[in-house]
């Protein structure tokens, strides 16, 4: 069911919960008995693991840029690669009073660790689900950052005048067909609205949103998405015919077309 180092981590997880171990107090302390409550509460959680609930689900946080951010059934849980695109915004984008939009905030990991990462931003995020941002507001107040959340759909939005320096988006982008490659601990508890999108308009997101970023962004303005590979390049046509320019596809830490870069 999970490969030996993805073990290795959520044993390290669950035991940093229960009993508050570092990886180095899981060798030095291996032999110490465990109460009985701390063993019911394992095998609790090793139960849930054994029916495919993912181990984020299980401690109620997922870990990104350095925190942790509260997730459930309504949010998205958090991935590595799209660590690597907050840390690529906050290289490219060392100016003080940025104006950030990130489009389908879900947890509000991107749009919280942005307003952590860069100077004095002004950061506004938009989800259509009130419980996903109902998480991201709880996350942003206790890692105590200000950031404008707001109800509205990525598929249909409304330029009221406000210009960014910065929009992402991380948008369902995963087609139908690839679902039968995916994992139960996926596919039965994570929301398919942000996950899935139709195989026959598979740009559906990145569409809508960069005709929002055409005006909604000021000259000169970055647009970032995280993507799926097998669209690189149908991203980069697609951008380039907006007028977009410096139109660049990023690779992830597994060599793959990840990232989509383009400036107004």
């Amino acid at each position: 069911m999970y490969g030996e180092r993805e073990s290795q981590w959520m044993v390290r997880d669950i035991f940093e919960e229960v009993k508050g171990y570092s990886a180095v107090d899981l060798v030095v302390r291996r032999d110490e008995v465990m109460s009985d409550f701390i063993v019911s509460r394992v095998r609790d959680m090793l139960a849930r693991l054994a029916k495919n609930e993912p181990i984020q689900h299980i401690l109620g946080y997922a870990h990104f840029c350095g925190n942790r951010f509260e997730v459930n059934e309504a949010t998205l849980i958090p991935r590595p690669e799209t660590q690597e695109l907050v840390d690529r915004i906050a290289d490219e984008n060392e100016k003080s009073d940025l104006r950030v939009l990130d489009v389908g905030t879900g947890s509000g990991c991107i749009a919280i660790s942005l307003a952590r990462a860069l100077r004095f931003a002004q950061v506004d995020a938009i989800d259509i689900s009130q419980d996903a941002l109902a998480v991201a507001r709880r996350n942003a107040e206790r890692l105590k950052v200000m950031v404008n959340f707001d109800c509205s759909d990525a598929l249909a939005l409304v330029d009221d005048g406000t210009r960014y320096d910065i929009i992402v988006s991380n948008p369902p982008y995963i087609i139908e067909q690839e679902k039968g490659d995916m994992k139960p601990n996926v596919l039965d508890y994570e929301p398919w609205t942000a996950l899935f999108v139709p195989d026959d308009d598979p740009l559906r997101f990145y569409v809508a949103i960069a005709r929002y970023a055409q005006v909604a962004l000021k000259e000169g303005g970055k647009l970032y998405f995280e993507i799926n590979p097998l669209y690189a390049q149908a991203m980069v046509d697609m951008l380039r015919d907006y007028g977009f320019v410096g139109v660049e596809v990023v690779k992830d830490i597994s060599a793959r077309g990840r990232f989509v870069v383009a400036t107004r």
